[in-house]
Parts: C-alpha cells; structure tokens; sequence
C-alpha cells in the first residue's frame, strides 16, 4: 500500500511540475503531434494493405537515394509484414541487381537478387552518395524509424512507458513528410540549397527538397492519392522495416504476463492453503 501511495504521489508531483514548467515538459526541439496508428498500443497490429502501399511510396520515391541494406527480400511475404506472396516477393526482388562472387575466375559479377538477399544500397559507396546529393549523405532506411524517434521531454515518457506507446519514429517520419513549407517565418534564414521544414530535428533547414507531393504515387486500391496518406503509409512501412517482429513481441508479452498472473495467483493459494492453520 506505502509503494501504491508513493506512485500516486510521484506521478501528482510530475503533472505538477509540467504545469508549472512547460517548456521543460515539452522537451527541446519541434513539436511532433502524435499520431493514431494501426500498430501501436500493447494489442496493435500492423495494416497488411497500408504496408504494401508503403512499400510502393518507397520504391517509387524512397528507393532512390535511401536504402534498406537491413531487409532481405524474403521477409515481405513473411507473417506479420506486407504479406506479399511468394511470387511478388521474387519479382520484387528480380527488379534489383546485386554483386555477387567470386565466381571461378575470381571476379564479381551482377545478378539479379532473389529471396535471400537484402535490398541494395542505391550507391555504392557513402562518397558516391554524397557526391550525388551535394555533399549529403542520405541515411538507410532499415531502423530509420528507431533511429529518429523524436523522444518528448519529462514527463511525458514516464506516461508513454505505461501507456507502452513507442511510435515516436512514424510521428515524427509522418512530420518531416508533411511539415515543408514554401516560405519561412519571417526572421527564419535558409541557406541557399536548403528546404524550410518545420519538423526537421536538426534545425529549419533540411537538405532533402520535398520528397514526394499529391498524386505522385499510383493506388489501385482507392485509397487517397495524397501527400497526408503517402506519408503515412511510408512512415507505417518504415516502422515494420525496422521492427519486422513486432506483433510477434506482443503476443508474446501478453502470453508471458497471463503466464505470471496465473503463476503468482497459484503461489499465493498454495501459500494460504500450507500456512493458513500455522501460528505466526
């Protein structure tokens, strides 16, 4: 009871303290809205149609400068990612070339890549990558969306670590997609080159012009040909990218704590039934 009342009061002292110091709440940084996704949430589960139609916005706009070096082809007609079939995935994969080799006269050789491959960098090299970007390097996608979570400030990942909510990734992928802006605020000065985005961690001013815009990409499922739904999508394909287990971790959290619920519920009636006649 002392270790119950010693929560309530720790968690009545934070939502004291972020009201009376919001910007230290808030954390540093852009704000990232928090977005409603399929996957997120202890019972969450990935939306097999929104991944394959993320993993088109990739292909068709992503795939050229960033990577998935992470992924092998084979994991997209696994359970729990985009559920191609077998034959999507090897078509899929035929459409890419790979170094392979030695062969018997010890020299590489290109082939197309087939299920036990991972997606190919778009470059050879990083200085291949920069010299085809300006100078910059842009980055693989495989864990992008763990790589750029936008973590908020005390206290909110104290609520965020009950409420299990870890989709900051997708938020702030979803934010940087939709956040350019034509023209910066006023007193806001952007370098030559540079793009104003307002989402974009690092400052205003973002290398990448603005990737992708409405009707770039084709849907022949009917869904809304927009920026707000692509952004969404990839963001959604980018998360199960960097975490392809994840309804598979869930369900096996929720078996481990049924398992201990009905564990700790045996040991307390076995200790009641040995010592309810003994003397203390």
């Amino acid at each position: 009871m002392s270790i119950m009342i010693k929560t309530v009061r720790a968690l009545a002292a934070a939502v004291v303290l972020a009201a009376t110091a919001p910007a230290f709440a808030a954390g540093s940084g852009p704000h990232i809205e928090r977005q409603q996704w399929s996957f997120s949430g202890p019972f969450g589960s990935f939306d097999r149609a929104q991944l394959q139609r993320g993993f088109k916005v990739y292909k068709e706009v992503c795939a050229a400068c960033h990577g998935l070096r992470q992924v092998a082809f084979r994991t997209l007609a696994q359970d729990g990612g985009p559920s191609f079939t077998e034959e999507q995935a090897k078509k899929i994969a035929s459409e890419y070339t790979v170094t392979d080799g030695p062969n018997d006269s010890g020299d590489m050789f290109d082939r197309p890549a087939i299920l036990a491959d991972k997606f190919p960098s778009p470059f050879p090299n990083e200085q291949a990558a920069r010299a085809a970007n300006g100078g910059a390097y842009p980055p693989d996608f495989s864990l992008i969306a763990k790589a750029r979570a936008a973590h908020r400030g005390f206290p909110w990942f104290v609520f965020d670590a009950f409420t299990q909510y870890n989709e900051q990734g997708p938020d702030y992928i979803y934010a940087l997609l939709t956040g350019y802006e034509e023209n910066a605020p006023e007193g806001v000065v952007i370098p030559e080159g540079k793009h104003y985005n307002h989402a974009f961690l690092a400052g205003n001013a973002i290398g990448m012009a603005p990737p992708i815009s409405d009707e770039q990409v084709e849907y022949t499922d009917g869904s809304p040909m927009t920026l707000d739904q692509y952004a969404r999508d990839v963001s959604a394909f980018l998360m199960w990218a960097a975490e392809p287990k994840l309804e598979e971790r869930k369900q096996m959290g929720f078996r481990v704590i049924v398992f201990l619920l009905v564990f700790a519920s045996l040991l307390y009636f076995t200790k009641q039934k040995l010592w309810r006649n003994v003397a203390h």
